[in-house]
């Protein structure tokens, strides 16, 4: 396939969420990244980028992140022309298991870690075991999906303004206490362990 940005908007398009489904994403950088959806409807991106579509190259390539896409927005950005749909492919293996994802009720400092339906156990977001884990959050498509990515890609100082991982949520968390410190629901709790 020989297709380059922009893709063309698809007026009719609708997501398909089955494991497997391909997907290429215009970064808003010049640059098509790839996502597949996983076993369990996350999508896995890859650490490959083009400037036109190359399926073969995308797919022998490290899965770089996998996190949760609003559904709804990802047939959006297929009738945008900002996602485009690269057919079924067999599924990557690392997209198979369940990850443990981390739940962080607002206001709090224990965090729940779930894997699949089952809840696994509680610790204290500061726990250094699991800083690289992903907050369970639903990107949108369009708004979110491109900057993650680019940020991801490029291991980006600043990537903590995307979101992601337990670490990422804490250092966003100090960035925002300390530019707005007015602003009550942005004091940090007492307890607060600051980011390394």
């Amino acid at each position: 396939m020989t297709t380059s940005l922009p893709f063309p908007p698809a007026p009719r398009a609708r997501a398909n969420l089955r494991a497997g489904a391909l997907y290429a994403v215009d970064g808003g950088d010049s640059f098509v990244y790839y996502g597949q959806v996983a076993a369990n409807k996350q999508m896995g991106f890859f650490r490959f980028r083009s400037k036109t579509v190359s399926v073969s190259e995308a797919l022998s390539a490290e899965v770089m992140c996998r996190f949760g896409v609003s559904y709804p927005s990802i047939g959006e950005a297929l009738r945008a022309g900002i996602w485009l749909s690269l057919g079924h492919h067999e599924l990557r293996s690392e997209l198979i298991e369940e990850p443990v994802l981390v739940q962080w009720p607002v206001g709090t400092l224990e965090v729940t870690l779930w894997k699949g339906a089952t809840v696994i156990g509680t610790t204290q977001v500061h726990d250094p075991k699991i800083q690289n884990l992903e907050i369970i959050a639903a990107f949108d498509a369009t708004s979110h999906v491109p900057p993650r990515l680019k940020a991801d890609f490029a291991s980006a100082q600043d990537a903590w303004s995307v979101g992601g991982s337990v670490w990422r949520a804490r250092r966003m968390k100090e960035e925002l206490a300390a530019r707005h410190p007015e602003q009550p629901w942005h004091k940090l709790p007492e307890e607060w362990v600051p980011v390394q």
